[in-house]
């Protein structure tokens, strides 16, 4: 397993398992597979209302807790100092466990400076190993950076060949933010399966075009969180660390960028609300 050193000095797996649309029960099975393959990146969120199944499934696993790297996200109706300690105390217990590795705040709308500060109490006080932000544009980075005096860690965003956010990542790289992709095989669109640049240079390292998409991310330095409920997928999802892409096959993946999100902009409150929000946190 290859990992990123966060700004705080603490390790991140740079292969994970997410569980974004899972069911219950299938996240708990899902997660034992993973557990099992050898995956120690765990990301869910109190929006998933899967916690208690990936809970179940750590304690159920024979993987010790200090080997794992667990990640949660505080939701909208929780932000706010005190809301947003309440959340993370809630994920604990039904997670089981008395720490978590990383918290995100998960979208930026709201009170995002009230649920820092509580997020900032809680890395504080080592409830939580460390913090940072999904789907926050570069502009509201900037402002984190600039006037928190704890600067987020990591920011989880979309990132896929089609969508390779390049200046965005490098803004975050510079900034010494770990950048965390979700949604890397685009949730199927685009037909990025059978994309014949993509399946090339998967018969020519004898793998498959999703483990082609990981292994670019892990060579650009990015974390990646790719979720399934199948166990050969699952698997097969983690065999990346036997190969490497050369420069030509790096650069025809490149290619492949349209700057375009693969989903709809109205759904990214990213896009549609941060003019907003930043200018109500100036005026306020």
């Amino acid at each position: 397993m290859n990992y990123q050193t966060l700004s705080n000095n603490v390790k991140m797996p740079m292969l994970g398992f997410g569980v974004f649309q899972a069911s219950p029960s299938e996240t708990e099975k899902a997660v034992g597979m993973a557990l099992a393959t050898g995956y120690r990146l765990i990301d869910t969120a109190v929006a998933y209302q899967n916690e208690a199944a990936v809970g179940n499934a750590i304690k159920n696993s024979n993987v010790s807790r200090d080997q794992l790297f667990v990640t949660t996200k505080v939701w909208l109706q929780d932000y706010g100092y005190q809301q947003t300690q309440q959340s993370v105390f809630r994920s604990l217990e039904l997670l089981k466990t008395d720490y978590l590795d990383l918290v995100l705040l998960h979208q930026p709308i709201g009170d995002v400076w009230g649920a820092w500060r509580a997020l900032e109490d809680l890395y504080r006080d080592g409830t939580v190993r460390a913090i940072g932000v999904s789907n926050f544009p570069p502009e509201l980075v900037e402002q984190f950076l600039q006037i928190n005096e704890i600067k987020p860690m990591v920011n989880q965003i979309e990132i896929n060949p089609f969508y390779q956010q390049t200046k965005n990542v490098s803004y975050l790289q510079s900034n010494d933010v770990v950048a965390e992709a979700w949604a890397p095989f685009a949730e199927g669109k685009n037909g990025i399966f059978h994309n014949p640049q993509l399946q090339e240079i998967a018969n020519v390292h004898q793998t498959k075009v999703g483990n082609v998409i990981l292994r670019w991310l892990n060579q650009r330095n990015i974390v990646t969180i790719p979720k399934s409920i199948h166990q050969n997928r699952i698997e097969s999802n983690f065999a990346i660390f036997d190969f490497e892409l050369s420069p030509t096959e790096m650069e025809m993946i490149s290619s492949l960028n349209t700057d375009v999100s693969m989903f709809n902009q109205a759904d990214r409150p990213d896009v549609a609300r941060t003019k907003n929000l930043i200018n109500w946190h100036v005026n306020h």
